[in-house]
Formats: C-alpha cells, sequence, structure tokens
C-alpha cells in the first residue's frame, strides 16, 4: 500500500473501526447484524451502490463469527 494511502486510512480510521470491526462478542454480533440490516435495505440489490462493497465486507466479518462461534445445528 502506498504511503498516501495510509495516510488517508489513518484520517479516517478513527470513525470506520467503530462500525467495521471483528466481532468478538455477541454484542458486537448482533451490532454487525443490525448494521447490514440497515445496509441491505439502503442498498438492497444495487452492486453500483457505493456502500455495497462494505455490505460484503460486513456480511464476511458476520459469517466468519458464525463459523467460530455458531453452531450447526444436527
Amino acid at each position: 500500500m502506498l504511503k498516501r494511502d495510509i495516510k488517508k486510512i489513518i484520517n479516517v480510521w478513527p470513525i470506520v473501526s467503530s462500525v467495521v470491526y471483528v466481532p468478538h462478542t455477541e454484542k458486537e454480533y448482533n451490532q454487525l447484524v443490525a448494521l447490514l440490516d440497515s445496509l441491505i435495505d439502503e442498498v438492497g440489490e444495487d452492486e453500483d451502490h457505493p456502500l455495497a462493497s462494505l455490505m460484503d465486507i460486513i456480511g464476511t466479518l458476520i459469517e466468519k463469527y458464525e463459523t467460530d462461534h455458531v453452531p450447526e445445528l444436527a
């Protein structure tokens, strides 16, 4: 990553990190699920929406938590 990209990230990360994080607790997981629900309402199926990739990222974080913490039904 280029130094200027890192500088951009440093400027926005304090804001972004309050909503984009790896969930370690059920509370954090539930917060991400609520965020994903809101993103789905906003983005819908518009793959060109500016928040579409954020929706993918949040979905991946949720899926990882579920894989690690939610037992599968037999």
